[in-house]
């Protein structure tokens, strides 16, 4: 078995040398970290599916095969991990360092450990660690291996186990490593003029799932419905459209896209129109209501290259405030809670220069 010799692992010996500057050490890092990201999720999904066929092995494969997912592919995670840790933790005084990529590497070494924070996996994993023949249950096999979740590790699955887990940890760690360069680069003819975490008690977004850029009669007349509940502001009072898929996978749910703007919690709704309910806490089920926590990202600059589509996996609004978001380490709820929204400060007609994004704080 040489699953593990396809993952792209970060070499310290190779990369460290007494001539070599800082920024040169840290280049280092985030080359390997991009690398890393374009590889290891496809060899997790490979580790998956070898790990979905362990209800045929025998007896002796099953103790060989323990022997080596503890020790090639988790032991050499865990030495890999102490390796990135020294090297960083030596960089610290450059200035260099984004910190945040500390907790990632504390997060991960707990999981490839055993002593995983999901509740709905810790007898299943448990189990594993203990006794690695525990995997011949299937429903211990299934929620530790989990299902395939593609390149991007955000494809649907009816269970997401333990080995998708370490496949988000292994991304965490490389998002905080690359993630900050990537964010400068792609701030091409424009910039981020201010990025915050914000977290209201709850609102309600009322509006309508319409496209109004062809029809302005109605899009005035929307208008004026909302100005009428001008008691009922939230804090947040902006003309936006709502972006979100009921709380399922971007490939099985299309976008659902509804102009409107944010009220308080439990504001009357106008006949003819919808609402959407967002909460401070989750609630223990999917979808709406979602959740009253996201960034907040002001732009400034040329408004086409803002929202830009070329190279960008949403446009560029999109992808900067996601990956400021992954490069800082903070959770987005995606997909149970995920929903994003483009805000019109100046009201609907004008520029849209700010981004909104759910997280969980």
């Amino acid at each position: 078995m040489n699953l593990h010799e396809r993952f792209c692992w970060y070499d310290a010996a190779h990369k460290a040398g007494e001539d070599r500057t800082p920024q040169e050490e840290y280049g280092d890092l985030v080359t390997w970290a991009s690398c890393a990201r374009g590889t290891n999720p496809k060899i997790f999904d490979e580790l998956t599916s070898w790990l979905r066929g362990a209800g045929e092995w025998s007896d002796g494969e099953i103790g060989e095969n323990g022997k080596y997912l503890m020790d090639k592919v988790f032991g050499r995670f865990l030495e890999q991990n102490r390796l990135l840790r020294a090297r960083l933790t030596a960089l610290v005084p450059s200035g260099l360092v984004n910190e945040a990529v500390f907790d990632t590497l504390d997060r991960f070494d707990r999981e490839l450990s055993g002593d995983t924070a999901a509740d709905e996996m810790k007898e299943a994993v448990h189990s594993v660690f203990r006794d690695f023949s525990a995997i011949r249950d299937r429903e211990t096999r299934v929620r530790f291996a989990g299902e395939e979740t593609g390149p991007a590790g955000t494809d649907s699955v009816e269970v997401f186990g333990f080995i998708n887990l370490l496949k988000d940890c292994d991304a965490s760690v490389q998002w905080t490593l690359f993630m900050p360069d990537l964010v400068r680069r792609q701030q091409d003819g424009f910039k981020v003029k201010s990025f915050e975490y914000l977290k209201y008690p709850g609102f309600r977004f009322i509006g309508a799932e319409k496209d109004f850029s062809s029809d302005p009669e109605a899009l005035e007349q929307l208008r004026h419905t909302l100005d009428s509940l001008g008691e009922y502001r939230s804090g947040f009072d902006y003309d936006a459209i709502l972006l979100h898929h009921f709380g399922r996978g971007v490939d099985v749910e299309p976008c659902h896209g509804m102009w409107g703007r944010f009220m308080a919690a439990d504001t009357p709704v106008p006949e003819g129109l919808s609402y959407v309910d967002f909460v401070p806490q989750r609630d223990g089920k999917p979808g709406i209501p979602y959740l009253s926590q996201f960034a907040c990202a002001r732009f400034e600059g040329d408004t086409d290259s803002m929202h830009s589509q070329e190279g960008f996996d949403g446009d560029a609004m999109y992808d900067v405030t996601r990956n400021i978001i992954l490069g800082q380490n903070v959770s987005i709820p995606y997909p149970d809670k995920y929903w994003t929204a483009e805000v019109y400060q100046d009201g609907f007609g004008k520029d849209c220069t700010v981004y909104l994004f759910s997280v969980e704080l």
